[in-house]
């Protein structure tokens, strides 16, 4: 399927996981693919596996949080690549398992910096030039954790709710540009940044049980959520704006329960 043929897409947070898997799977669909990251180790070898795969792409060490790196992204793909379709703002960062009332301001202000500051500037910037094009699509991901309580730290989940927020309203300041803004909510993902998580329970006897408060019964992979990315790149998804989608196995149709028998 090459449902991105003739696209060019840029992916934040694209050293490991989600963006790792979402460069693959975009340029399979035949996109060409910038990929970033903080680590340039870490996004030169997924620009190495996609173009491993026949795909193309090329990798730059940056900051999704800081503006010049962003313009810098843009440019770049702009000249290296001819042009800019979508812009999927990928990268975040979260406290960890620390109660709200022991976070710090400092703590705070570097989550809301990546995860909140980091999806404006991904708009601010490519929304431009997305609207002078007349097209685009831009990406986010969130989380079920803006959802619910529970699903992840306090700063983490506050900053994904206004992810969720961002997204309404930047699709509707890109009212009538052909520009569409949607963000994704991953559930339980098998990731660098859940590597832990999954490393105690295996270590405990307990990987069974993860992901068995979603319906589905297991936790996800990156790939799946990557396929929702290409989707909402996709013409295929040509009316869907200024959503929240959550790809969490269903977790979040639900309340926590016990059962009866």
């Amino acid at each position: 399927m090459q449902r991105l043929q003739g696209k060019r897409a840029i992916i934040t947070g694209a050293g490991s996981g989600i963006g790792r898997a979402s460069a693959l799977r975009f340029a399979q669909e035949g996109a060409q693919v910038l990929v970033t990251g903080r680590t340039a180790a870490k996004v030169e070898e997924t620009a190495e596996l996609v173009r491993a795969a026949g795909g193309s792409a090329i990798a730059m060490a940056a900051d999704a949080a800081v503006e010049e790196d962003v313009e810098a992204m843009i440019s770049r793909c702009i000249a290296e690549l001819g042009g800019l379709e979508v812009f999927f703002a990928n990268a975040a960062t979260w406290v960890g398992n620390v109660s709200l009332f022991e976070q710090t301001v400092a703590q705070w202000q570097e989550v809301l910096r990546v995860n909140l500051i980091g999806a404006f500037l991904a708009t601010r910037y490519s929304g431009r030039h997305m609207r002078a094009q007349g097209s685009g699509s831009i990406i986010f991901t969130s989380s079920v954790a803006s959802l619910r309580a529970n699903a992840g730290d306090a700063a983490y989940s506050a900053s994904k709710a206004a992810v969720n927020s961002l997204a309404q309203v930047a699709a509707n300041e890109l009212s009538g540009s052909g520009v569409r803004v949607n963000a994704i909510l991953p559930g339980l993902i098998e990731t660098e940044g859940t590597k832990a998580l999954f490393d105690a329970a295996k270590a405990r006897g307990a990987a069974s049980r993860l992901g068995q408060v979603n319906p589905l019964k297991r936790p996800g992979q990156p790939g799946e959520i990557a396929a929702m990315a290409a989707f909402l790149a996709s013409e295929d998804a040509s009316y869907v704006n200024g959503q929240a989608i959550a790809v969490d196995g269903g977790v979040s149709s639900t309340h926590p329960f016990g059962r009866l028998s």
